[in-house]
């Protein structure tokens, strides 16, 4: 499925096309004089998505009247806009008409206009009206990229390089880089990188040219560029990978606590995943990376030790997130959030390797990261991420590549290889001691997957499809979504249904249901705050909060939401008979891990497990599965010192996972609450006592 949030790749359209951005930088520029120049008639951009054109941009200037029609397609699905607006003479949005639709297929009808001293907004999510103010900036919510642009360009005309934003809030824009281009016609463009802060969890990347034009928005991932500068994608996105990680290699500088003596966790309870009980008040001694001994708790610090007061909380050992497509900002917030490790499920490797090395180094904050080798098929739906074949040898020789590589622990395959190529692959894969795990192929079922050697199964919908779609019916594209509505008439005592479980059983295939995902695309309903966040939604900053009352799908009556209610009921009635059947579920998001896996761990319970039971599914278990259950998964003596503090009982309530004060990955020691306003969120528990 492979979306994430709230990272944000391609969720709506606007800044959820990507917002890996950087928040600040060593380097500062001074602010550029504002350039009187006369804007285009016309203006046309591509859409890069890891090196391929995916889609286009084309914005039509009638004085301070603009139209802008925006769209992509990428792994079978994409999102598209066409909007009106108006400027004033500060070039701030006066009237803004925005129609089209989201990744996932949600309608867009988003308006935004000034009627005599008022102004009112109102779009899928919210509704609002406030006094005009002419210095104030309308954020939109489903705009093009091309809204970047607009809030930079007026954040450059004010002397402050600031402005209040509607519905709430203040953006900010700051001169970060310069770079020269080459255009198609080999002349030099100059090109001024800005970051534009206040809206999301991270800022937003634009690069202008001398007469502060576009050029394009830029991310790690994802460029949008001017045409003729399509080959210069690749130098703004390394550009912007650049950026985003002295971004949080500064982050880490403030964040990182490393001792050069002994560290004490005092007065903590300790969660055992064997006995599913906690410990009475223990003191835990680390030292280097392990942890050196597990004893009473003491009245003071002991001379060459440093003392972290636990207050009575609950030690926990590190989670594990099963299904992570890690960058620079998903890293830092999963740790952040007591995940200190990660399965990535397929990501480029030159964007992997390189986050590893400077996890592994300190350089930035993030988890213990196992890779998963990904490979596509070619087709007019691939997925952009990872490596693509268009023949079962190139796809058998990628199984090799990432073999020899060395450090994989599986191969995923995804929904555009041909199912007649599996066989072949899996037996290149274990050959290499890889496992095989991934979508079901389009046209291909479950018990074919299996049979061709498939270890486990990703995305529990992957195999319920198999079940009520016909093999015709082309999985590639957004039915895999859509045609979950079929669930509901789905009945699991079918021979069909317990043939595919029992073969599960007897051959001990895993899922990797990501149970979080369906919750979203099955329940989230526009203007509704969606039920996962309600926890933490409040600490998040404004465009979060409103990204969370947007649904995934679109929802035509209420037939159809009946039906996607009901076949979400069937998604946690199938999961429930599987763990009663004794298939290993593994707790894993696609939407980026962190507060998301949090929730995804609530929705364990539904399948039936206690309290303690999905701790030691989401550690200890998780650890043995991926072969680390003698260095990591539990908090003892010997082990790594991977667990998190939290000041509640989460085996009474879970939800004590969410509020996080401590956290340990190797020893290293991070406290979330200093890091939180980093990102714009309201820290969620007081900074424990140090004593040095």
């Amino acid at each position: 499925m492979q979306i994430k949030i709230p990272s944000k790749i391609f969720q709506s359209m606007m800044y959820s096309v990507l917002l890996i951005t950087m928040a600040g930088c060593s380097q500062q520029y001074a602010s550029v004089e504002k350039a009187a120049v006369v804007q285009p008639a016309q203006e046309k951009f591509k859409v890069i998505f890891g090196g391929t054109d995916v889609g286009g941009m084309t914005v039509n200037r009638d004085g301070q009247n603009i139209d802008i029609d925006f769209s992509f397609s990428n792994n079978g699905r994409g999102a598209s806009s066409q909007e009106v607006l108006q400027l004033s003479d500060k070039g701030l949005p006066i009237d803004w008409q925005i129609s089209g639709k989201t990744v996932f297929g949600n309608e867009v009808n988003e308006q935004f206009s000034l009627k005599g001293n008022r102004v009112n907004w109102q779009s899928s999510s919210e509704s609002g009206s406030a006094e005009f103010n002419p210095d104030a900036l309308f954020i939109a919510q489903n705009a093009s990229p091309y809204a970047l642009y607009i809030y930079a360009k007026a954040l450059l005309g004010q002397p402050t390089l600031s402005l209040s934003a509607l519905p709430a809030g203040e953006l900010t824009i700051s001169q970060v880089s310069k770079v020269v281009l080459t255009d198609a016609n080999n002349a030099k463009v100059n090109a001024t990188i800005y970051a534009v802060k206040g809206i999301n969890l991270d800022p937003s990347y634009i690069a202008l040219d001398d007469n502060q034009l576009m050029l394009g928005y830029l991310s790690p991932r994802v460029v949008i560029i001017r045409e003729g500068l399509e080959a210069q994608s690749k130098v703004l996105s390394d550009l912007a990978a650049n950026l985003n990680a002295s971004r949080f290699e500064i982050i880490a500088q403030k964040a990182i606590h490393q001792y050069d003596k002994p560290i004490r966790i005092n007065n903590v309870r300790i969660f055992d995943p064997v006995s599913l009980q906690l410990t009475a008040a223990k003191s835990v001694l680390l030292e280097n990376d392990k942890i050196k001994a597990i004893e009473a708790m003491v009245d003071s610090a002991k001379e060459g030790e440093v003392l972290i007061e636990g207050n009575g909380g609950t030690l926990i050992p590190g989670l594990y997130e099963m299904h992570g497509h890690m960058s620079d900002n998903d890293a830092l917030l999963n740790v952040l959030a007591g995940v200190t490790s990660v399965r990535d499920m397929g990501n480029e490797i030159d964007i992997l390797d390189p986050l590893i090395d400077k996890i592994e180094t300190n350089q930035i904050i993030g988890p213990r990261i196992t890779k998963s080798g990904f490979i596509e098929g070619k087709s007019e739906f691939s997925a952009a991420t990872g490596e693509i074949a268009s023949t079962e040898q190139e796809a058998v020789d990628l199984v090799n590549m990432y073999g020899e590589k060395g450090g994989y622990f599986q191969i995923k395959v995804y929904s555009s290889i041909n199912g007649e190529w599996v066989p072949a692959m899996a037996k290149a894969a274990k050959k290499h001691g890889m496992r095989i795990t991934g979508h079901i192929p389009a046209f291909s079922n479950a018990d074919e997957m299996i049979a061709a050697g498939y270890d486990e199964i990703t995305h529990i919908n992957q195999a319920m499809l198999s079940w009520v779609l016909d093999k015709d019916e082309d999985t590639r594209t957004l039915y895999r979504i859509t045609g979950m509505k079929r669930f509901v008439d789905l009945d699991l005592n079918s021979d069909k249904v317990q043939h595919t479980l029992n073969t599960m059983v007897a051959k001990n295939i895993a899922v990797d249901p990501t149970i979080v995902i369906h919750e979203l695309g099955l329940t989230a309903r526009n203007g509704e705050t969606r039920i996962g966040v309600k926890d933490y939604i409040d600490h998040m900053p404004i465009g979060e909060q409103r990204s969370a009352k947007v649904a995934l799908l679109n929802v035509a009556d209420e037939q159809e939401d009946k039906d996607y209610r009901l076949a979400f009921d069937k998604v946690i009635e199938t999961l429930a008979l599987m763990h009663k059947k004794g298939i290993l579920l593994v707790p894993g998001t696609d939407l980026g891990g962190a507060f998301e896996l949090h929730r995804e761990l609530e929705l364990f319970k539904k399948i039936g497990m206690t309290n303690a039971e999905v701790l030691r599914r989401a550690s200890y278990d998780m650890a043995n599965y991926l072969g680390y259950g003698e260095q990591l998964g539990s908090i003892e003596v010997g082990k790594y010192a991977d667990f998190f503090l939290v000041p509640g009982d989460p085996i009474a309530d879970l939800r004590a996972i969410k509020t996080v004060a401590m956290v340990s990955k190797g020893g290293v020691i991070y406290f979330p609450s200093e890091v939180y306003p980093e990102f714009g969120i309201k820290p969620f528990t007081a900074i424990p006592t140090v004593v040095e």
